[in-house]
């Protein structure tokens, strides 16, 4: 099963004081790289969390932030000196892109870290096992995300794969004429400057057979087929594989290179480079692969 690096998940939970909102989203990346929003009471617990994610997610960007809303009838006050701080610069910063709705952004202050403080000033046990169980949960959110991506990306892939081995059959039909109009266009110009009756034809055909070799793709052929092979099977494994399959598709780029730099022959290169659209768009989705 194949899965993407591009996710989302939410997940929320009611705490004593406060309703606690969970979310994260992950982008593609080379190795797994965090970052958490996280309210004050958390920040002793950035490093648990980050874990976690790295743990859990394995590759990609990741974002993970924490909201929280006060239930009514909670001991909890609002921090007005940061709350004028941030109503002050979103202000301005509205002003200046012409932007008229004041109103709401005294809504979207308030969901900003450190506006509102409870009394209970640390963190139990009992809230951050909860907190826990709620990323637990957002967490299968974002990974069943990513699963129904992984799936699209896996039909991608193969498609484009199975395009390129089709592709490579339809080389076959012109390698013989290629070699023949190859000859019959030596023995033109041989005749043209006179040439012909004076040439050995027991070496002029020792030097064909040499520079037909130096022309030969079946090698290519043989490697590109068995790198499209190895793809598709390395698909049928699922994740975590995306680098692997980086690797096997960099292969296929310089055996579909070498093929169309041998190919002395107007069809063959063309279909070389419907060849080389359907890898490159092959390298630009295994980037999104786990």
């Amino acid at each position: 099963m194949l899965k993407s690096m591009t996710g989302f998940g939410k997940a929320e939970c009611i705490l004593p004081s406060k309703k606690l909102t969970i979310e994260i989203k992950s982008l593609n990346s080379k190795q797994i790289d965090t970052s958490t929003r996280l309210p004050a009471i958390y920040k002793s617990k950035d490093l648990q969390i980050r874990q976690m994610l790295a743990k859990q997610l394995e590759r990609g960007k990741v974002e993970c932030s924490f909201y929280y809303e006060i239930i009514e009838g909670s001991s909890a006050q609002i921090n007005t000196d940061i709350v004028k701080g941030y109503f002050k610069q979103l202000s301005e910063l509205s002003d200046d892109l012409g932007i008229d709705n004041k109103e709401r952004i005294l809504s979207a202050v308030l969901k900003l870290p450190d506006t509102i403080s409870s009394e209970k000033a640390e963190l139990d046990d009992d809230e951050w096992e909860t907190v826990i169980e709620t990323m637990h949960k957002c967490l299968k959110e974002l990974d069943s995300f990513r699963i129904q991506e992984g799936k699209s990306l896996e039909n991608d892939l193969r498609s484009r794969s199975n395009s390129i081995l089709e592709k490579l059959k339809a080389v076959e039909p012109f390698e013989k004429e290629r070699i023949d109009k190859l000859k019959k266009r030596i023995y033109n110009n041989l005749e043209e400057i006179k040439l012909k009756e004076e040439v050995d034809k027991n070496r002029f055909e020792q030097e064909m057979i040499y520079y037909m070799e130096k022309l030969d793709i079946s090698e290519e052929k043989v490697r590109l087929l068995n790198h499209c092979d190895y793809f598709l099977e390395v698909l049928e494994k699922g994740s975590p594989n995306g680098k692997k399959l980086g690797f096997i598709s960099q292969e296929m780029g310089r055996e579909i290179n070498t093929l169309g730099s041998k190919a002395n022959h107007i069809e063959i290169q063309k279909i070389v480079v419907e060849m080389k659209d359907d890898l490159e768009k092959i390298k630009e989705q295994v980037l999104n692969v786990l």
